[in-house]
């Protein structure tokens, strides 16, 4: 028996459901009873009848779905599948800005650890951060950890004034304007689709700028043929399922995530079959985590 009959088999006698995202390697996507983004997943995860969570992603990933559904069993392939964004603000530089401002409001990108989560007011994802904030009364907005979102975000809410941490993401930070300006002269009918975690020099380049699912809906609905893809290398599974007559081009460098890509199908099919590597959060850090993980929720309906 191979390695995805296993895992199918053992998926279907323990009524257990895979979760994948995006960036993890393509043949763990194809497995996966359901693929997204952060924010998607999240919403999944609560809804699912099902006891049993398979979460290929990193860390923060499982946290949240488990703080969302604390009474459901997650287990994530690879354990040691981290973000390193996700710890890149601290609760002191938070307690510090919350005795600066009056009117603030603690906006934590759900790219963060459960004790980021628990000093915030709000999270939100790279596909609703724009629409949450907005509907934020407060005027001052700190929003962690990552600083090339934040600034995507203010730039879509100008009423708003913004307080910026110094986190980023590796991999989407990695790109440089000039690989960009080399892929668009060599296909200069190309759109440019990017996420809002590349920094400023790269996404004055582009034509789109939005979530990974944004960016395969967009090349999914565009007449064009053709796409400088600015993000994890991963999401070119579901582009080119979704568009198989379509072409797309990557940076330079390719960008990669290294965590993302720990997830491989033997490690799914050893946690379906041992158990391992579950996903705890203690009571009191899940009650204080969950009140921001569910006004995101409800403020992104």
């Amino acid at each position: 028996m191979s390695v995805i009959e296993e895992i199918k088999k053992l998926k279907k006698e323990k009524n257990a459901v895979i979760l994948a995202h995006y960036y993890v390697p393509a043949e763990v996507q194809q497995i996966a009873d359901y693929i997204g983004d952060s924010f998607y997943l999240s919403r999944v995860a609560v809804d699912l009848d099902a006891q049993l969570i398979v979460f290929c992603g990193v860390g923060f990933m499982g946290e949240s779905a488990k703080i969302l559904s604390p009474h459901k069993t997650v287990l994530m392939p690879a354990a040691d599948a981290d973000c390193p964004m996700a710890h890149m603000a601290d609760v002191e530089t938070i307690q510090k800005v919350r005795a600066e401002y009056d009117d603030l409001a603690i906006v934590c990108y759900i790219n963060s650890t459960a004790e980021l989560k628990k000093y915030s007011d709000v999270c939100v994802t790279s596909s609703n951060a724009v629409k949450i904030v907005k509907a934020l009364p407060q005027k001052n907005i700190f929003f962690i950890p990552d600083r090339n979102l934040a600034h995507h975000v203010a730039e879509q809410v100008p009423e708003k004034h913004f307080i910026y941490n110094e986190g980023f993401c590796p991999t989407h930070e990695r790109m440089e304007e000039d690989e960009i300006l080399e892929q668009k002269a060599l296909h200069p009918e190309a759109e440019v689709l990017a996420h809002p975690e590349c920094n400023q020099w790269v996404l004055k380049h582009a034509n789109y700028i939005g979530s990974t699912k944004g960016i395969i809906q967009y090349a999914t609905a565009s007449e064009k043929e053709e796409f400088i893809i600015c993000t994890e290398e991963g999401v070119g599974y579901e582009l080119k399922r979704q568009n198989p007559e379509k072409q797309f081009y990557y940076p330079k460098s390719v960008p990669v995530c290294p965590n993302m890509k720990k997830v491989t199908l033997d490690k799914v099919l050893h946690v379906l079959q041992t158990g391992e590597n579950e996903v705890h959060v203690d009571a009191e850090l899940r009650e204080k985590t969950k009140l921001p993980l569910e006004r995101m929720l409800q403020l992104a309906k």
